[in-house]
């Protein structure tokens, strides 16, 4: 529910479309950052290993002048009758070195399955970092909405409380001509507290329903904007239960995360085994020696090494039974996901069948209830009927705006989740709004 602010305010107000705010969210929102950063990370550490793979290459310079004790390199001159009245100390004299090392590993299975693994850490990173982008615009659209519901309610009770100011009116004008009694100018006059108490609630709501969005989607600080109130007619997909379980298994991001996570510890347990087995490396260095940079001689050396571990202390069984945790938790992690994406398909598919029975009633419902609004005004005006008609049915039409505004929102959040569900939210908005960039 983070953002990065950018830029500085502007004094005009901003247009703001959903698009524009799902927009916005992929640029600005802290999940998808972070999930980018993971990216990154994830491909620093892949390099990393492959290290352990490709040449090592190291250059030297170096020029000392020092003294050497022949002794302590094995030559104990008072064996030696011809070197008498000569010391064990020789020097000082100069050496110049400059020398290119090269090692590379030619059998190393250990380096090899760590670089397997970190290549499908990468690509976890990269799934994730797709269901980071997913996640956003189903947030980024669930806000939009959520302040268009939060706008729709702010005006729906500034209108009722219009009205109620109005029958109140009416009501004190009846009571003066003597057409209906004190208690209904009394009860107009409750009904209208209660509809300014729910304006005020409203229009508060809607106020910070229109923070939380700019927060969400990194507006700079201080940015007013406006809404649009226009939404894309977005299609429900047609697909059935088992096309879209599939679809899903095939392209839901964090399901494919937690196979790569897998495959990842698989490559690391069989890393961690490979270090029982032995490794070939060859080392070889190449340059010039001498007393002097004028007299120094090119030398060289090349030799192999086999390495073969024979007794680490237990350190490569304890790794091993741990590897083997790990993947008993990603496969763990894994099978979970697979059943969460059934269970939101089937959520999602049984949502939108619902949401949408929902918003056909609250349709009709919102229709009848501003009729009997209507039709108890005028018996009221009439003086036929006192008003408590008219307070009944004023919470009526009440109720049914409160229902359409909810069924309205649930629809197309429903909508909205499924795309999320089949892991194709971000396509899902580019095709069809034409508003997500890649």
């Amino acid at each position: 529910m983070g953002g990065v602010p950018e830029g500085t305010a502007s004094p005009e107000p901003l247009q703001l479309s959903i698009v524009d705010a799902i927009r916005r969210g992929l640029d600005h929102n802290l999940g998808v950052l972070q999930a980018e950063q993971d990216v990154d990370k994830a491909r620093a550490a892949r390099w990393l290993a492959l290290s352990e793979l490709l040449p090592q290459v190291n250059a030297t310079v170096s020029e000392t002048r020092r003294t050497n004790n022949l002794e302590a390199f094995g030559f104990p001159l008072s064996r030696f009758p011809g070197a008498a009245g000569i010391g064990p100390v020789v020097g000082p004299f100069n050496v110049f070195d400059a020398r290119v090392f090269v090692s590379q590993a030619l059998l190393d299975l250990s380096a090899v399955n760590d670089a397997r693994a970190e290549t499908h850490n990468i690509a976890a990173a990269r799934h994730d970092y797709r269901s980071a982008r997913d996640l956003v615009v189903l947030v980024s659209a669930n806000l939009y909405l959520q302040t268009l519901a939060a706008a729709a309610r702010a005006d729906t009770a500034r209108s009722q409380r219009e009205t109620s100011q109005a029958l109140y009116t009416q009501a004190q004008d009846l009571r003066q001509s003597g057409i209906v009694a004190g208690l209904d100018v009394v009860r107009a006059e409750v009904r209208l507290s209660a509809d300014r108490q729910r304006a005020t609630a409203a229009a508060n709501d809607y106020e910070k329903s229109r923070l939380q969005l700019a927060r969400v989607i990194g507006l700079p600080i201080g940015q007013t904007f406006t809404l649009s109130d226009v939404l894309p007619d977005v299609p429900v997909p047609e697909m059935t239960l088992p096309e879209a379980l599939d679809r899903a298994y095939r392209e839901r991001p964090d399901f494919l995360a937690a196979q790569e996570r897998v495959r990842a510890a698989e490559a690391t347990h069989a890393a961690i085994r490979a270090e029982l087995l032995p490794s070939v490396r060859v080392n070889a260095d190449y340059g010039a020696i001498g007393l002097h940079v004028s007299d120094a001689l090119a030398t060289f050396s090349i030799g192999g090494t086999i390495n073969v571990p024979i007794f680490q202390g237990g350190r490569v069984q304890a790794r091993l039974a741990d590897a083997q945790v790990e993947i008993r938790h990603r496969r763990t992690e894994m099978e979970n996901l697979r059943s969460e994406v059934y269970y939101d398909v089937r959520s999602a598919f049984l949502d939108l069948q619902a949401t949408g029975e929902e918003l056909q009633t609250a349709t009709r419902s919102r229709e009848l209830a501003n009729l009997q609004l209507t039709q108890s005004r005028d018996r009221f005006a009439a003086g036929v009927a006192n008003n408590i008609e008219v307070v009944q049915a004023q919470e009526a039409v009440t109720l049914a705006n409160e229902q359409y505004i909810a069924a309205l929102y649930g629809y197309n959040v429903s909508k909205a989740l499924l795309a999320r569900s089949l892991g194709t939210a971000e396509s899902a908005v580019e095709r069809l709004l034409g508003g997500a960039r890649p």
